[in-house]
């Protein structure tokens, strides 16, 4: 198996969500979170990471290169995933909390995308409807953010560990994931190839899908958290 290279993010705080007219209700309210230290992959897990631990490939898009992000896993197959991964590292590996995942993809930002609002610098950072060719692509091929994370805009939409709330009202604020509620769907974030530019924003939630656990697409990946 390929190793799982991660990047430490700093604790911070930050404000979540997003006001402008892009946004919708399921991005508001606009809340304060402090976020603790943890380590994010540094990459979406890869095709040959997958295969390493998992004996299979589940992707849509095969053939181009096993350093393409794996997709087409549901929020269930990736929680197998992490349980095989850490029985064979030792490690904790998590899937990152919504909370976390933001912070990590603005990296300090305050724009729409962790490169500001300017639409013409988000082909540098990303692989969206404009630049994929329809497909998704190595990973690390484009800059990565201030945090040394690649591919947090594009590409692949990432799993998260937190159900899906219509809203922010009541979410934490100390950056964990929000696991009860009465929904049983979970969260997608980053966008994909196939999404334009207002679907890579930093505060886009998957308010299109509310995918349940069992939902899997061609554009559907995750990336690893962990505590230390």
């Amino acid at each position: 198996m390929n190793r799982v290279e991660m990047v430490a993010v700093p604790a911070g705080s930050f404000m979540m969500g997003a006001t402008d007219p892009e946004g919708g209700p399921d991005e508001q309210p606009l809340h304060r979170v402090e976020v603790p230290a943890f380590w994010l992959g540094r990459t979406a897990v890869t095709q040959a990471q997958w295969l390493g631990v998992m004996g299979s490939n589940p992707s849509y898009f095969l053939g181009n290169s096993l350093d393409c992000p794996v997709e087409n896993v549901s929020w269930a197959e990736a929680q197998a995933f992490l349980v095989r991964l850490n029985a064979m590292t030792g490690r904790a590996y998590r899937l990152p909390s919504e909370a976390e995942w933001e912070y990590a993809a603005r990296a300090g930002s305050h724009g729409k995308w962790a490169v500001g609002n300017d639409n013409a610098l988000l082909a540098e950072y990303s692989w969206y409807n404009a630049n994929s060719d329809g497909k998704t692509h190595p990973v690390a091929g484009k800059k990565p953010n201030a945090f040394g994370l690649y591919d947090m805009h594009g590409n692949v939409w990432e799993w998260v560990e937190d159900r899906w709330h219509d809203t922010y009202e009541g979410a934490p604020t100390d950056g964990s994931a929000w696991t009860c509620g009465e929904h049983a769907r979970r969260v997608l974030r980053g966008g994909g190839w196939v999404d334009c530019p207002g679907g890579q924003r930093s505060a886009e939630r998957n308010s299109h899908l509310r995918v349940a656990p069992g939902y899997r697409g061609g554009d559907t990946g995750l990336r690893v958290a962990s505590n230390t």
